[in-house]
């Protein structure tokens, strides 16, 4: 597996990814999404939802990722569901264990950011006052850890 999730992630950051766009499009190599794909799928979650500010772009990403390589997909099982469920709640607690939430307004409560759609410019100021890259790196390395220690049976087939 690529432990460089999270190194790819703060790039494509840096890069001008927005915050899920980073974490999702980091993880291609596990989805099998292709990055330009990756990129306008996870597009909508930035800023916490369309910089709306509510649940952050990493965790969203997370979530995403997670329910491509664990969801249940089509069937309706109930145990299926609450295990995965349970999954997303485990991960959205090991991100608030590092930043004590996974709203984006209370992660950026430090900075006047609003929530109108427009973005801010990525400036050189943008980049050393934004915390984001840091709740990049959390998200990434959050998800290599679980994926690590719950392969999934898609990853656990190309290893054998």
């Amino acid at each position: 597996m690529n432990n460089d999730h999270a190194e790819l992630a703060c790039k494509l950051f840096a890069e001008g990814c927005n915050c899920a766009q980073a974490v999702f499009t980091a993880f291609s190599d596990i989805t099998g999404f292709e990055p330009e794909l990756a990129k306008r799928l996870s597009s909508s979650f930035g800023g916490g939802m369309g910089r709306m500010r509510e649940v952050c772009g990493t965790c969203s990403a997370m979530f995403m990722v997670v329910g491509i390589l664990y969801g249940e997909g089509t069937e309706s099982n109930h145990n299926a569901k609450t295990e995965h469920y349970k999954r997303i709640q485990y991960l959205a607690e090991q991100f608030k264990n590092a930043h004590n939430t996974i709203i984006c307004r209370e992660l950026l409560k430090e900075l006047s950011v609003t929530s109108t759609p427009e973005p801010e410019k990525r400036t050189e100021q943008y980049y050393k006052i934004r915390p984001c890259v840091r709740f990049v790196r959390t998200a990434a390395e959050i998800l290599d850890r679980y994926i690590e220690d719950n392969p999934p049976v898609s990853l656990q087939k190309e290893h054998k």
